[in-house]
């Protein structure tokens, strides 16, 4: 008996001690030793997310490393369930209860507004729009909050997430219970659901019923819910056959909407942040689908379609350094361009080492931003709001991915408004707060 106490007892401490060091240490000797470790350690605490985005495997580690005391992810998990609380008592939203429909008049269809065009003009019993609308670029116009489907749809994007997560780590059955309750709502249930389409986003009042660019109101985000209904399908006790049948249903549609449509294939040649993102919405609802030939070839094309393009020799991104908000919108494509990556890591397509015929690589973008991200310079182009902390998520995704500078510069990143949850989900956010 005593020789089996010390046996799981050493088992323990090894398990800890590769918890800690991470995936970077994968690829040194003794790897298939680790992954035998990693192998038990999942076995012991539940089944493994199939996820998208996030590393299934990783999520399960670190949750060993939390039921074994880890002083730092304790912290962290008290932040997420911090959030994670405050969505209990609040939804579940629907796109059928705003005030008007959108302009093809079911209200299963989802309507937003284009964040940065104002009225013209004062609002008038002839013209109650004040038309025309015109384009002021980083401004946003406070009305597209109200009326349309946007910021519901942020929520139930943001809680599904945290809910999920937090349910994963501390296994409290009310986190399962509200996340399913709004993605039912949301995307499932005959009276309130959204119809698997994006016809009407981003619409533009007097001038357009909707436009291709609305789809970035999926793709900056949702590839996050696809993870989060991932979790949720490890062993949620909230979450059945029915939701997850209805849920593939559901994104099976909209892929196909999303690569037959004119405005999906407006989005798929637009050449800054959107095609980006319209890549990476493709390849997360391809991967979460089944259909990994088509998730895969979508990554390994990103190589050429995107970076060598979008990204210059010196690692800047000349089309997001000439927006007002050149500081977000170049955090923002990376965000794209990482998640892109983890998709890609788990179908075997490494974003990561890619390198353009100028030297145009991931690891150089990051590294562009490295000296106002750690502090140690001023943010050289226009920026209308500049948080440092917004590239915080990239650069760690740099550093995981084995750039020696990004590493070194971790230590010196800020940390963003509610804490840094790089542990519990490492996979970046866009953590400044803008639209578009």
């Amino acid at each position: 008996m005593g020789k089996r106490v010390r046996r799981i007892a050493v088992l323990t401490s090894v398990a800890l001690f590769v918890g800690l060091l991470g995936p970077a240490a994968s690829a040194e000797p003794g790897a298939a030793r680790t992954r035998s470790v990693d192998a038990r350690a999942d076995r012991s605490s539940g089944a493994r997310p199939d996820t998208v985005v996030l590393d299934g495997g990783r999520l399960q580690q670190t949750k060993v490393r939390l039921q074994h005391g880890d002083p730092r992810l304790r912290r962290a998990v008290a932040n997420l369930t911090g959030r994670a609380d405050k969505w209990l008592d609040q939804g579940p939203w629907t796109v059928v209860d705003k005030p008007r429909p959108a302009p093809g008049g079911d209200v299963h269809d989802y309507l937003s507004q284009a964040p940065y065009w104002w009225p013209s003009r004062s609002p008038t019993a002839d013209n109650p729009w004040g038309c025309p609308y015109v384009q002021r670029d980083g401004e946003r116009n406070p009305e597209v909050d109200s009326g349309t489907d946007r910021l519901d749809l942020e929520k139930v994007f943001d809680s599904s997430y945290d809910l999920a997560l937090a349910w994963h780590y501390t296994g409290k059955r009310q986190y399962a219970e509200k996340a399913a309750q709004v993605l039912r709502t949301w995307f499932l249930a005959s009276a309130t659901r959204m119809n698997p389409h994006l016809d009407h986003a981003q619409f533009i009042p007097c001038k357009y019923d909707g436009r291709a660019i609305g789809i970035i109101d999926f793709s900056q985000s949702y590839t996050a819910v696809l993870d989060a209904v991932a979790i949720l399908e490890s062993g949620a006790p909230a979450w059945s056959r029915a939701d997850r049948a209805g849920m593939r249903q559901w994104n099976g549609d909209f892929l196909d909407w999303l690569t037959t449509s004119e405005f999906g294939r407006q989005e798929a040649a637009a050449a800054n942040n959107h095609g980006t993102f319209y890549d990476l919405l493709v390849a997360g609802l391809a991967s979460a689908t089944g259909e990994k030939d088509l998730a895969r070839r979508t990554v390994r094309d990103a190589a050429v379609t995107r970076v060598d393009p979008q990204i210059a020799a010196d690692g800047s991104q000349p089309q997001e350094l000439a927006r007002t908000r050149s500081w977000h919108y170049s955090t923002f494509d990376l965000v794209a361009y990482t998640r892109l990556a983890a998709i890609g890591q788990h179908l075997g397509v490494d974003l990561w080492r890619h390198r353009g015929p100028d030297g145009q690589s991931l690891f150089q973008a990051v590294r562009y931003l490295l000296p106002a991200a750690t502090g140690r310079a001023a943010w050289p182009h226009p920026e209308l709001e500049f948080h440092r902390f917004a590239a915080s998520d990239v650069v760690h995704a740099a550093a995981d991915a084995g750039d020696r500078e990004a590493r070194q510069g971790v230590p010196l990143l800020e940390e963003p408004p509610g804490g840094d949850l790089w542990a519990l989900r490492p996979a970046a956010e866009q953590l400044d707060s803008i639209t578009g």
